[in-house]
C-alpha cells in the first residue's frame, strides 16, 4: 500500500506531521478523547495501608480535581507462586489471565471501582502483561504446548527474569486463548483500554490480530510499552507508545552535563513520526521509581521543567502515583512499601494547572495533525528549552530552565508574537514588546495567547 508523509522543518526543526496509512486498523484518533486525555499510574499495593481497590476507590474524587483523566492499573491478575520474587511476588508474573489478585479484593470489588471512575468521568485501561507468564499460570497445565521451551524442554525463562516464562506467539490456539482473555475484561468489567507490557517482545502481527478482534465489544485505548524509534511498525497498531530514548537521554543529560542539543535532535527524530499514534512522555513510572530511582534523584533541579514538558508537548502526559506529594523514594517492588501520604499535596496544584490546560487547550492535543509545535531560538538555546505549540489561533508558549544555573536571555523568534497569559500567575504580556527573561535554576513558564 502506498504511504504518504509530509514534514514540514520549520524554524529550529519541528514540526509539523502527518500520515496516512491505508493499512492502518485503527479508530479515527481525531473524533474522540484520546488528543486530551492524560494517564495516571495506579500502584494499588503501595497506594494505601489496605493495598486494595476499594481502599483506592476512595482517592478517586481526588485524582479527579486535580484533572486526572485515565487511570491505568498495574497487572490487577494473581500472581504467581513458584519462583516468585521476595514475600508477594511481581504482578508481572501472572498465575492466571481472568481472575483477580485476591492481595486487591475481588471481581466484584474490581467491577464497582470501575463504574465508579466511570461515574466520575474517568477511562480505565489495565496492565496486559501477554509476553510471559509465571511459573504456575494456569496455562502451563491445562496447556503447556503455549510456552517456548529449551532443549531440554522445561519451560523458557524470560530474558534475565528467573520469576517468568515467555508464550509461544507461533501457537495460534494460545493466540486465540490471549485474546479471549482480553477480551473477558472488556465484557467483564467495561474497561476502556490496555497498557500493554514489553509491546514490542511480542510479534507484531499479534496485536494486528488482537486489536480489531477485541474492538469488536468497544474502542479502546491501546498504550504499547516500547519505543517508536526502535520498533516503528508497532506504531500502526497502537495509539501511544513510551519515549523511553527521550527518559533516558535527559536523565544522562542532567547527570552528565551533555548539550542540550542532543535533547532537541532526540524531539525531531520523534516528531518526524507523525501524528498517526502519539508518544508518553514521563519523569517517572514503576520500573523507574523501584529500579533507577525517583524523579529528584535522575532530573535534581529541573525536576518541575521536566513535568511541564511531559504535559504541554505533543502526546500524552503519563504520571506515576504519588507524584502529587511528591513521592521523595524508591517503592519496593515486591514488598509491601506504602506510599508516605500526608495530607498535603503540594504538587497538586501545579498539575491540576498543566492537565486542565492540557485537557482543554486546542493548541495542547496530542496526535493531531491541526497542531505544530516549533522550536523557538533564544540567546541561551545550550540551557533553555523554548516552544510554541499552535492550532489556528489557539497558542501555547512553554520556556523552561533545563540548566543548573539562573539565566538571562531573549527569545529570538517570529514565531512568537501578540499578547499572552501566564496560566500559573495569571500575569499577562505582550510579547510584541519584549522577549526577555530572568530564570532562576528550575524556573519554567507556560503561556496562553
Amino acid at each position: 500500500m502506498k504511504k504518504l508523509i509530509l514534514i514540514t522543518l520549520i524554524g529550529l526543526g519541528i514540526v509539523s506531521c502527518t500520515t496516512q496509512n491505508a493499512t492502518k486498523n485503527m479508530t479515527d484518533l481525531p473524533k474522540n478523547w484520546k488528543h486530551t486525555t492524560n494517564i495516571y499510574e495506579v500502584n494499588v499495593r503501595q497506594y494505601t495501608k489496605e493495598g486494595t481497590f476499594k481502599a483506592f476507590e476512595k482517592e478517586m474524587p481526588r485524582l479527579k480535581s486535580m484533572g486526572v483523566k485515565t487511570l491505568w492499573f498495574m497487572p490487577i491478575t494473581p500472581i504467581a507462586q513458584e519462583n516468585k520474587k521476595g514475600s508477594l511476588g511481581s504482578p508481572y508474573a501472572a498465575s492466571d489471565y481472568t481472575s483477580v489478585n485476591p492481595e486487591f479484593g475481588t471481581l466484584n470489588d474490581f467491577k464497582h471501582m470501575v463504574n465508579e471512575a466511570h461515574r466520575l468521568g474517568f477511562k480505565v485501561i489495565i496492565d496486559w502483561v501477554a509476553n510471559h507468564t509465571g511459573w504456575d499460570h494456569i496455562w502451563t497445565k491445562t496447556h503447556p504446548e503455549f510456552y517456548l521451551k529449551d532443549p531440554d524442554g522445561s519451560f523458557h525463562r524470560a530474558s534475565g527474569m528467573d520469576d517468568i516464562i515467555e508464550l509461544d506467539y507461533k501457537n495460534l490456539e494460545m493466540r486465540a486463548a490471549m485474546i479471549d482473555a482480553m477480551k473477558y475484561w472488556i465484557k467483564e468489567t467495561d474497561i476502556d483500554g490496555f497498557r500493554c507490557d514489553l509491546a514490542s517482545w511480542v510479534e507484531v502481527d499479534f496485536w494486528e490480530q488482537a486489536r480489531p478482534e477485541v474492538e469488536k465489544i468497544k474502542p479502546l485505548f491501546w498504550l504499547g510499552e516500547f519505543d517508536e524509534l526502535e520498533s516503528p511498525e508497532y506504531g500502526k497498531v497502537f495509539d501511544a507508545s513510551y519515549s523511553w530514548k527521550w527518559m533516558h537521554k535527559s536523565a544522562d543529560y542532567y547527570k552528565n552535563n551533555e548539550p542540550i542539543q542532543d535533547l532537541t535532535d532526540l524531539l525531531r527524530k520523534y516528531s518526524a513520526i507523525g501524528d498517526h499514534s502519539m508518544r508518553a512522555w514521563f519523569t517517572t513510572n514503576h520500573d523507574e521509581n523501584s529500579w533507577n530511582g525517583t524523579e529528584y534523584e535522575k532530573y535534581g533541579v529541573i525536576t518541575k521543567p521536566m513535568a511541564v514538558f511531559s504535559v504541554t508537548w505533543n502526546g500524552v502526559p503519563l504520571l506515576y502515583s504519588g507524584q502529587e506529594l511528591p513521592n521523595m523514594k524508591r517503592l519496593e517492588f515486591f514488598e509491601k512499601d506504602v506510599i508516605n501520604w500526608t495530607n498535603t499535596y503540594q504538587m497538586a496544584d501545579f498539575y491540576k494547572t498543566l492537565l486542565e490546560l492540557k485537557s482543554s487547550h486546542p493548541a495542547l492535543r496530542g496526535g493531531d495533525a491541526d497542531v505544530t509545535t516549533y522550536l523557538l531560538n533564544t540567546t541561551a538555546n545550550d540551557k533553555i528549552l523554548a516552544y510554541v505549540r499552535k492550532n489556528g489561533e489557539d497558542e501555547v508558549l512553554v520556556v523552561l530552565n533545563m540548566s543548573k544555573e539562573p539565566v538571562s536571555f531573549t527569545i529570538q523568534d517570529s514565531h512568537l508574537s501578540g499578547p499572552f497569559k501566564n496560566v500559573f500567575d495569571k500575569t499577562k504580556r505582550n510579547f510584541d514588546d519584549g522577549k526577555d527573561f530572568s530564570f532562576k535554576p528550575g524556573d519554567y513558564a507556560v503561556f496562553e495567547k
